[in-house]
């Protein structure tokens, strides 16, 4: 089966790690995969797809949006009819692009189906949020007009079904991780930070990852000078943080890692994992932290309270992370033990659920499957 890939090859963000994985995946399976993004970089991405590049160009392009140029809908309308592919999958990217697919495709009679990202609030959460305001119900106009949609969770299926979106149209496909890569091993992480407990972010440090919430309870908490607290990514708000929250602190501030091998030996050298998001879609990375066997703790928004429920992890309340962090982060400190457990807890959640593999085998099910749909409708 050939795919064409719409995603994103940087800047490095969870969409470009969800591209990265799936097409590789998919490669592996003897799919023949080509890859549509926005411009040509300088440099390739860690473990990227070796498959032909159609490079769309842009005005702006940042972690969360992209804006194209007025040539970009040429360029990928024509790049599309040369390619002939079986089907399209976009792994929407908050771009221009995203709204004219479904046109584009009817045009060239190719079916089209979306990965759905965007970030939302805890269960049963009314849409009240800037990104949710923005997004969904900017969105769901235009997802009824790709043959499928792609989510993370069932929370985020029922959330796009109040805006209209037939539920049909929606298949609940899990992020997955590729177990073996992302896996417990030696590190020297210790070591290296002269430290007995080592506590991990990793992400991007914007305003909806509430990482300042985790920088004031870790202050608060006064962890000795045997804990270490690395924060791993980059974004807006670590020029106003980074000053404030220093290693006097024993925080230490690491930028973005685009290494994928550095950032797994910094996995498989910390203890606990956090992630205090006001807003998550699935967080892939969440994810290779537990498939890792960290102890994760992470806020019941998006589908990551899922993840964790019922004994993988620790799930808190958006609203309260500061007083419970300052109550988790000494436990955690006091008690390796119950890190132990609650890691092995965690990598077996992601055996259970959250595989590449399993991904993968349900992604070319739906393929098929809309695939055949097509096929039917024209008999």
């Amino acid at each position: 089966m050939h795919i064409a890939w719409i995603g994103k090859k940087s800047p490095f963000c969870g969409n470009v790690t969800y591209s990265r994985e799936i097409t590789n995946a998919l490669l592996e399976k003897k799919h023949q995969v080509s890859f549509l993004h926005f411009a040509q970089e300088e440099s390739t991405p860690d473990n990227w797809p070796d498959c032909p590049e159609v490079y769309l160009p842009f005005l702006y392009k940042s972690q969360v949006y992209t804006i194209p140029t007025l040539k970009a809908t040429k360029i990928l309308k024509q790049s599309l009819r040369q390619l002939s592919p079986d089907l399209v999958h976009a792994s929407l990217t908050l771009s221009p692009l995203d709204f004219l697919l479904p046109e584009i495709c009817a045009d060239l009679d190719l079916p089209l189906i979306a990965t759905f990202h965007t970030p939302f609030a805890s269960k049963g959460a009314k849409l009240k949020s800037g990104t949710q305001l923005l997004a969904y119900q900017l969105y769901a106009p235009f997802l009824v007009n790709y043959d499928r949609v792609i989510v993370f969770s069932q929370v985020q299926r029922d959330l796009l079904a109040r805006l209209s979106v037939p539920a049909p149209n929606v298949a609940v496909i899990p992020n997955g991780v590729d177990v073996q890569k992302y896996s417990p091993g030696p590190s020297n992480l210790k070591a290296q930070w002269k430290a007995n407990r080592i506590f991990v972010y990793q992400g991007r440090l914007a305003p909806e990852k509430n990482v300042e919430s985790l920088l004031r309870a870790w202050k608060q908490s006064e962890m000795g000078p045997d804990s270490k607290l690395l924060i791993v990514g980059d974004g807006p708000l670590r020029p106003s943080l980074q000053p404030f929250y220093g290693s006097e602190y024993g925080i230490y501030w690491l930028g973005s890692v685009a290494d994928e091998q550095r950032r797994i030996e910094i996995l498989r050298g910390s203890d606990v994992f956090i992630l205090p998001s006001l807003v998550e879609g699935l967080s892939l990375a969440l994810l290779e932290a537990m498939a890792c066997g960290l102890t994760c703790l992470a806020t019941d928004v998006g589908a990551d309270g899922e993840v964790l429920e019922k004994g993988a992890g620790v799930v808190m309340n958006p609203r309260q992370v500061v007083s419970q962090l300052r109550t988790l982060l000494p436990l955690f400190q006091d008690h390796p033990e119950l890190s132990i457990v609650l890691g092995q807890k965690a990598r077996q959640r992601v055996l259970e659920r959250y595989t590449l593999s399993s991904n993968i085998k349900q992604l070319e099910r739906l393929y098929f499957q809309v695939l055949e749909e097509r096929r039917m409708s024209v008999v």
